[in-house]
């Protein structure tokens, strides 16, 4: 079987597996979120946080609740890395320095989980456990919650409320997330990947000589990192490690984990809003960007030109040989159009065109079909500018799922399109034009560039994977791309819950033979392209000077 035959038969495989858990997920996110009764463990947790889960909160007090409880994980997560000499499992590492241990808080309380160290010799069995897991499980929480605010903005009643935040979290974790990532973990364990609470020892290697590995509980971090688009590697090499991600088929299930949560909130943004053809709407965009990009991925690096790519069947160099291209390109686009960062193979290996569809799937929004959480709520506000742009050409005012699109809403929503791109490109041209970052290139021209506007993107769109070829271990990368995530993650949190909370406000608006059907392929296609257009008039000049240069060079 040739390899490209291989990859397109993964691809299938996996767009059937996601097909069979949509409903039954979405469902059951949908009854999670709108149910009535508590847990006898939610309210355990409930008494202990000092909160009423039945409290309905207006948009400012959802988000106290986002940021004061955000506030307070940087806070312990910088606390227990510094502390790290003192504690026990440490495996002899010492404290993470004040700079890094920032940019590391920041990372996985934003869902970003950019590392600038090396996991096996930095983290002991504490923080990695006690810290960065459980923040992967809190962290996509708070995006799910978030999204979930919005939908009930959309779908309720003019009162203003959108919920309870605490509820919402604590939902999210006990009955989404646990028991998925226990199911998840018993499979990777199957798969071969490592589960332990072992010390530092010696392996011998194939060529003579020993290596240093550690254990760890690795497939129990492994799989809530794919599920939560989360990203954060135990081990340096991430999903290449064969401790992370021992076989193609656990690499196939990896990429499974991190698409299915997102692309199912689609249908229960359809439940809770009572139209599941405006769910499917939302999907649809979803899934065409999606496999456009796989498709253009796979093609690029199968389509390699040169006698070593010709000798290779296509761009092997940076590519782990049991997932091959087409497993590389399905995961690479997978984590790059999710907020997720976990790789598998070397990004700055990938053909400048393939370096090139990485950086434009984070710049998208990563809402093709985005984090957990975070790609519902990007795909639906630029669902409202779609809208507003198609009332302006009827001379319409623009409508929303029975919402009207008023001046209030359109600033809302492009407040929230502007952030992150003010923050890629002002800290790419900041680090540009600095001497010190330039140190920390290896690579020169307009593969250089790339790594720069990579890091950032990577960074303000809480992504986190990594182009490679970048020493962002330095004050200025810690600390400027800790600033990043963070601004990345919660600025547009506010956005969005003011535009719930705007949303929630307005008595609901009958359709007429005038009004927008957004649940057809017609809405699709203007979505898909508002998506295309605004990207493209905003970061076009960026990529021109770096994968597009790169990539016709070549």
């Amino acid at each position: 079987m040739s390899p490209e035959i291989a990859g397109v038969l993964q691809l299938l495989a996996l767009i059937a597996a996601l097909g069979l858990a949509y409903r039954p997920l979405g469902d059951h996110m949908a009854r999670v979120y709108s149910a009535d009764r508590h847990l006898r463990a939610e309210r355990w947790i409930y008494r202990a946080v000092g909160v009423d889960p039945n409290a309905e909160m207006r948009w400012p007090a959802y988000l106290r609740g986002v940021l004061a409880f955000s506030a307070v994980g940087v806070l312990f997560l910088y606390l227990l890395q510094r502390l790290q000499g003192s504690l026990p499992g440490s495996l002899g590492f010492a404290s993470i320095d004040p700079d890094q241990a920032f940019n590391t808080a920041a990372s996985f309380v934003a869902n970003t989980n950019w590392q600038s160290y090396y996991g096996e010799q930095a983290m002991g069995h504490v923080v990695q456990t006690g810290g960065l897991a459980v923040q992967n499980f809190v962290s996509a929480a708070v995006g799910m919650a978030v999204a979930v605010a919005l939908v009930r903005g959309f779908a309720r009643t003019p009162a203003g409320e959108l919920g309870n935040f605490w509820a919402d979290l604590v939902r999210g974790v006990v009955r989404i997330l646990v028991p998925m990532a226990v199911l998840g973990a018993l499979v990777l364990v199957a798969c071969g990947a490592v589960q332990n609470f072992a010390g530092i020892h010696e392996v011998g290697q194939f060529m003579g000589g020993t290596q240093q590995w550690n254990g760890g509980a690795v497939a129990s971090q492994e799989v809530i990192k794919e599920l939560g688009t989360n990203g954060g590697g135990y081990f340096n090499a991430n999903s290449a490690h064969p401790f992370e991600n021992p076989s193609p088929f656990s690499n196939l299930f990896e990429v499974f984990l991190i698409l299915v949560i997102p692309f199912s909130l689609t249908r229960t943004f359809g439940r809770m809003v009572g139209s599941l053809k405006q769910g499917y709407a939302i999907l649809g965009t979803m899934a065409v960007i999606w496999i456009g990009f796989t498709a253009l991925m796979m093609w690029t690096e199968f389509a390699g030109r040169g006698p070593a790519f010709e000798a290779a069947g296509g761009a092997m160099e940076g590519k782990e040989t049991r997932f091959g291209i087409g497993g590389s390109a399905l995961f690479s686009v997978a984590t790059t159009l999710t907020s997720t960062g976990a790789v598998n193979s070397f990004h700055s290996s990938f053909t400048g065109f393939g370096g090139g569809i990485q950086l434009l799937g984070m710049q998208l929004g990563e809402i093709a079909p985005g984090g957990v959480g975070s790609g519902l709520y990007g795909m639906l506000i630029m669902a409202i500018v779609a809208v507003f742009i198609a009332g302006l050409m009827v001379g319409r005012t623009p409508e929303y799922l029975g919402k009207k699109i008023g001046t209030r809403e359109i600033k809302f929503a492009a407040c929230y399109i502007l952030v992150t791109p003010a923050l890629v490109l002002g800290f790419t041209a900041a680090a540009m034009a600095l001497d010190t970052p330039a140190d920390s290139m290896t690579n020169s021209g307009a593969h250089g560039f790339s790594e720069i506007l990579y890091a950032y993107t990577s960074g303000a769109n809480n992504n986190g994977s990594a182009f490679a070829g970048l020493n962002a271990d330095t004050q200025w990368f810690n600390s400027t791309i800790g600033i990043a995530m963070l601004l990345g993650r919660f600025l547009p949190m506010v956005f969005v819950l003011a535009l719930a909370g705007s949303l929630a406000e307005q008595n609901p608006v009958p359709a007429t033979a005038g009004t927008l059907r957004t649940e057809k392929p017609l809405f699709t296609g203007l979505l898909a392209g508002t998506l295309l257009i605004v990207t493209g008039l905003t970061y076009f000049p960026a990529l021109a000077l770096g994968p597009l240069a790169e990539g016709l060079a070549a």
